[in-house]
C-alpha cells in the first residue's frame, strides 16, 4: 500500500481565522474513500483550512448517510469494498443533482474519467494528488454548491428531522436502510414527538420520492367523511355528492399515504384498508369499478395497538399487514440533550418565518427548559420558542421570560421528573470516567427508599416492609447492610 508521502505532496497552510469562520456556516465536506491514510491526509488539510469534514471508509456507508442530510461537496474514490464510488455518485445526482462530486482514484485511466464524468461528476482526481490542488478543488467545488443554492430558489422541503441523541440516530440508521424499499411502515411514539417528519423523511428517500406525499389524520373526522376522504365517490353517492371526488388513495397513486393516528380508525374502515393493502384494489363509495392502488402506506399511532387488538378495538390482520416494518420514535424526555439543538433551531425558524432577529436562550433558561416533562413533546417546543420569539421582551431569553404554565408545571426536578435527573446524575458519573457504577447505584436507590419508608412509618420496620412490598427478613438484612440500624427501630417486629 502506498504512504502517506506517495499519496499526496505539498505544504499546508492554516487558513485565515476569517475563512474558518465562514467555512463553519456550511455543510461538511464528505470524503469517501476505503484507504484510512487518504482520509487521514484529507482530515488534516481540511482541519488546518477551517472546512468542515466528514469521512467514510464505505460508499454504503455515506450512501445511508444521504438519507438524513446532504453535504456540502462530495469527494469519493472509485473503487472500493461494496458499493463503487460511480453508484455513490449515481445516487447523489438522482436525488441531489446540484451537489458537487469530485471523483478520485489511484487508477488514472481514461475509461474510470470518462465514466465519472458522464455520471455528472464536478472534477477528477488523479492518485497520488497534490495536496494543495485538492484543496483548490474543493475551494471550488464549494463555490460551486453555492452559486447552486443561490440560483435554484426553490420552494425550501420541511426541514430535515434533528437530532443527535442515540435513540434519534436509530432512527435516522433506519431511515438509510430505508431507502430504497417501499415496504409498509408504522410508526409509534407520543403525539408531537415527530412522526409525520419521519414518513415525510421515508418518501423523500424512497423510490416514489417523485411522486406525492398524502397525510390524513385519521382521528380528525367523522367516520362517514374519512370513508369518502380515503376511497373517493361517485356522483350521488350520498346527499350532497353532486360530483365524483378522487380519495386520498387516489391522489397518493404511485406515492405515499400517510395514515395518522390509526389505532383511531374506525372498525369498519379497518376492513376496506385491509383489503386495499391484501389485493391492491378499492372501491369508491357507491362505485362498483374496482381501482388499482399502487401506493405504499405509512401508518403511525401513538396508542398501544397489541393491546387494541386484544381488547377487539383494532383488526388482528390489519395489524399485521401494517406492522410490517416498525420504527419507534422516541419522547422529547427521553432524548434531553437534543433539546438545546432543537430549541435553537426553532428560535432561527420563527424568527426567519417572522422577519426579526432571532432570540438566544440563557444558560440557565437552557438548563430549564432541558429539565421540563414535555408532554407535547417536539411539538410543545417548537411552540414555546415561536412563542419567545414574539413575546420574550429581550434577545436573551431569562427562566423569567418562559411561559407562565411552564414555569408553574415543575418546582424541582426531584420531585417532577426524578428519572430525568437520574439519568442526567448518570450521564455525568459516565462523563466522569466512573465504571461499575450499578451496585453503587443500586445501593444509594435502596439506601433512599428504606431511609424515606422508616421515616414514614417512625422506624417501625415491618410497616416500613409493607410500604415497600418487601418482607421482614429483607427488610432487616437491607438495613443492616445498608447501615441503617440508627433510624430503624425494633417496634413491630
Amino acid at each position: 500500500m502506498e504512504t502517506e508521502d506517495e499519496l499526496v505532496s505539498g505544504q499546508i497552510m492554516p487558513a485565515p481565522s476569517g475563512a474558518r469562520s465562514f467555512f463553519s456556516q456550511l455543510k461538511p465536506v464528505w470524503v469517501v474513500d476505503d484507504d484510512r491514510s487518504i482520509r487521514w491526509v484529507f482530515e488534516k488539510a481540511l482541519t488546518r483550512e477551517g472546512i468542515p469534514f466528514k469521512t467514510f471508509g464505505l460508499a454504503q456507508d455515506a450512501m445511508e448517510a444521504l438519507a438524513i442530510s446532504p453535504p456540502q461537496v462530495l469527494v469519493s474514490d472509485i473503487r472500493m469494498p461494496g458499493a463503487s464510488g460511480l453508484e455513490l455518485l449515481q445516487m447523489v445526482r438522482e436525488r441531489y443533482p446540484t451537489l458537487p462530486v469530485i471523483i478520485m482514484t489511484a487508477y488514472s485511466d481514461l475509461e474510470s474519467a470518462v465514466a465519472a464524468f458522464q455520471g455528472g461528476a464536478f472534477e477528477y482526481l488523479p492518485k497520488p494528488f497534490d495536496v494543495d490542488q485538492a484543496v483548490d478543488l474543493i475551494r471550488r467545488a464549494l463555490d460551486e454548491s453555492l452559486r447552486g443554492v443561490e440560483a435554484e430558489q426553490v420552494e425550501p422541503q420541511s426541514p430535515e428531522i434533528l437530532g443527535q441523541a442515540p435513540s434519534m440516530q436509530e432512527v435516522f440508521r433506519a431511515i438509510g436502510r430505508l431507502a430504497q424499499s417501499s415496504a409498509t411502515v408504522l410508526i409509534t411514539g407520543e403525539s408531537g414527538s415527530g412522526k409525520e417528519l419521519v414518513a415525510r423523511a421515508l418518501h423523500r428517500h424512497s423510490p416514489r420520492a417523485a411522486k406525492p406525499f398524502v397525510a390524513i389524520n385519521t382521528a380528525a373526522m367523522p367516520k362517514d367523511l374519512l370513508e369518502s376522504e380515503l376511497f373517493g365517490h361517485e356522483r350521488g353517492a350520498f346527499t350532497g355528492a353532486q360530483a365524483m371526488r378522487r380519495g386520498r388513495f387516489e391522489q397518493a397513486e404511485g406515492g405515499t399515504l400517510f395514515l395518522d393516528e390509526i389505532g383511531d380508525m374506525p372498525s369498519e374502515l379497518q376492513t376496506r384498508l385491509l383489503r386495499v393493502l391484501s389485493d391492491g384494489t378499492f372501491y369508491r363509495v357507491g362505485g362498483h369499478q374496482p381501482i388499482r392502488a399502487s401506493v405504499r402506506v405509512i401508518a403511525a399511532t401513538h396508542q398501544d395497538l397489541e393491546a387494541h387488538v386484544k381488547n377487539g378495538l383494532f383488526r388482528e390482520d390489519l395489524y399485521h399487514r401494517l406492522n410490517v416494518i416498525r420504527l419507534r420514535l422516541p419522547s422529547l424526555r427521553e432524548r434531553r440533550e437534543d433539546i438545546p439543538l432543537l430549541a435553537r433551531h426553532f428560535l432561527g425558524k420563527s424568527a426567519r418565518d417572522l422577519g426579526v432577529e432571532p432570540k438566544r436562550l440563557a444558560d440557565s433558561a437552557m438548563t430549564y427548559l432541558a429539565g421540563q416533562n414535555f408532554p407535547g413533546n417536539v411539538r410543545q417546543l417548537e411552540n414555546i420558542c415561536h412563542w419567545l420569539t414574539v413575546m420574550a421582551p429581550m434577545q436573551v431569553v431569562e427562566v423569567g421570560d418562559l411561559p407562565a404554565e411552564l414555569r408553574e408545571t415543575t418546582t424541582g426536578m426531584s420531585d417532577s421528573d426524578w428519572l430525568g435527573a437520574l439519568a442526567r446524575e448518570i450521564d455525568r458519573i459516565l462523563a466522569r470516567g466512573d465504571s461499575a457504577i450499578m451496585d453503587s447505584l443500586t445501593r444509594d436507590f435502596e439506601k433512599t427508599l428504606i431511609t424515606k419508608a422508616l421515616a414514614k412509618t417512625g422506624g417501625r420496620r415491618i410497616e416500613a416492609a409493607n410500604l415497600l412490598g418487601i418482607g421482614r427478613n429483607t427488610i432487616t438484612r437491607k438495613i443492616q447492610e445498608l447501615g441503617l440500624e440508627k433510624g430503624a427501630s425494633q417496634e413491630g417486629n
